[in-house]
């Protein structure tokens, strides 16, 4: 069976509160084509559908119309992010379902299973689908949205975290049997993972990060959570957000995981660009005059630009470079010939984990406590 993974869509998410719909869309176009091109029959989106828990109605239809595109060539199995309302996003599924699209929350309810199109779910239970094309071959998935006790409305308990997670997989498996070909589809933060600056650093340490040796034996494993492109171990992917939301992207390659998955395992995989979201780039210019230069010659991207000044520019200045609608992020730096202070502390690129260890070091002359530096990203970053 063809397969595309792709994941962590993060519809509506502004870059630096600039609206980018219309590459949302251009993204759903541009996979309808890889889908008919390579002639996928199933596709795996590995959560973080939406890039909050309230998404705006356009960034709602933009999801709707463009699943509805994919699903006229192939099935299309949605998971939860952390990102993504489970209840919200799910609340249509027994409609999706309609076109051959199943949408699985934190709920884990099995999926309707029927003939529909030319793949489609013949057997499902609570965690698991198992799909068949129309040459009889079957794939099973394995499906784990974002793992947390509130999520699946669990209360305390004296279980680790790496214990429950070795029973929310376990869940997942209940339906396998047999030599079928199979894959685990979560959206998790595996140790050893790369990590941008768009990702919340909430999710992506401490208790939270699962070890690779628990994840299920299987033939791929199918992540969202992480943004840039990686594989871990032997079959563990991420194959990252398709679009850069972050500037630390600069020059990284989107794209999408496809690849068959046979009775002998995954062949020819590959990954496919994605190519019609716009481009980000760093750029420095000495001087405004330069940098109004380079953003002319630069209009394919979004730049943020750093302008390295002998003096403050001028509000006029400043008008002059935001004419240009391609300067989202505007940064200077400036020139200083000579100094007396030689112990001049930065606090630039520091994370906010960075930032209050330093100040909790400085206040009290020992290191934070975790429990106390887990409080303090809770309190300032959205779960």
């Amino acid at each position: 069976m063809k397969i595309l993974h792709t994941s962590d869509l993060h519809i509506g998410k502004k870059l630096f509160g600039r609206e980018r719909y219309g590459e949302y869309r251009a993204v759903f176009s541009e996979l309808k084509s890889i889908c008919e091109k390579e002639c996928v029959e199933l596709v795996l989106i590995a959560g973080d559908v939406f890039d909050t828990y309230t998404p705006s109605a356009e960034a709602e239809e933009i999801f709707y119309s463009g699943i509805k595109l994919l699903s006229e060539d192939c099935a299309v199995l949605v998971i939860s992010g952390n990102h993504d309302d489970y209840v919200r996003l799910t609340a249509a599924a027994t409609l999706a379902e309609e076109r051959n699209i199943y949408i699985l929350g934190n709920n884990l309810s099995p999926v309707n299973c029927a003939v529909r199109g030319n793949t489609y779910p013949v057997k499902s239970g609570s965690g698991w689908v198992i799909f068949q094309n129309t040459k009889g071959e079957n794939v099973y998935i394995n499906a784990l949205p974002y793992p947390n006790e509130a999520r699946f409305k669990e209360g305390k308990s004296d279980e680790t975290f790496d214990e429950k997670m070795s029973r929310w997989i376990k869940c997942g498996e209940e339906g396998k049997s047999g030599d079928m070909p199979s894959v685990f589809l979560s959206h998790i933060f595996v140790a050893g993972g790369l990590v941008s600056d768009s990702e919340r650093e909430i999710d992506l340490g401490g208790a939270r990060v699962v070890p690779l040796k628990l994840l299920p034996e299987c033939d791929y494993i199918a992540l969202g959570h992480l943004h840039k492109r990686q594989t871990l171990g032997e079959n563990a992917h991420y194959c990252g957000a398709p679009m850069q939301f972050s500037f630390d992207e600069c020059g990284v390659e989107k794209s999408v995981n496809v690849f068959d998955l046979t009775l002998n395992g995954v062949k020819n995989l590959k990954q496919v660009p994605i190519t019609s979201a716009r481009k980000l780039i760093r750029l420095q210019a000495n001087g405004v005059a330069d940098g109004i230069s380079l953003l002319k010659n630069n209009l394919e991207y979004f730049v943020e630009l750093t302008l390295n000044l002998n003096e403050p520019v001028t509000p006029q200045e400043v008008s002059a470079l935001h004419e240009n609608e391609n300067l989202v992020l505007l940064k200077a730096e400036i020139m200083r010939t000579e100094t007396n202070d030689t112990n001049i502390i930065s606090n630039k690129n520091k994370s906010a984990s960075q930032l209050f260890k330093d100040y909790y070091k400085l206040k009290f002359g020992a290191d934070a406590p975790n429990e106390l530096l887990s409080l303090f990203l809770s309190l300032t970053e959205e779960e």
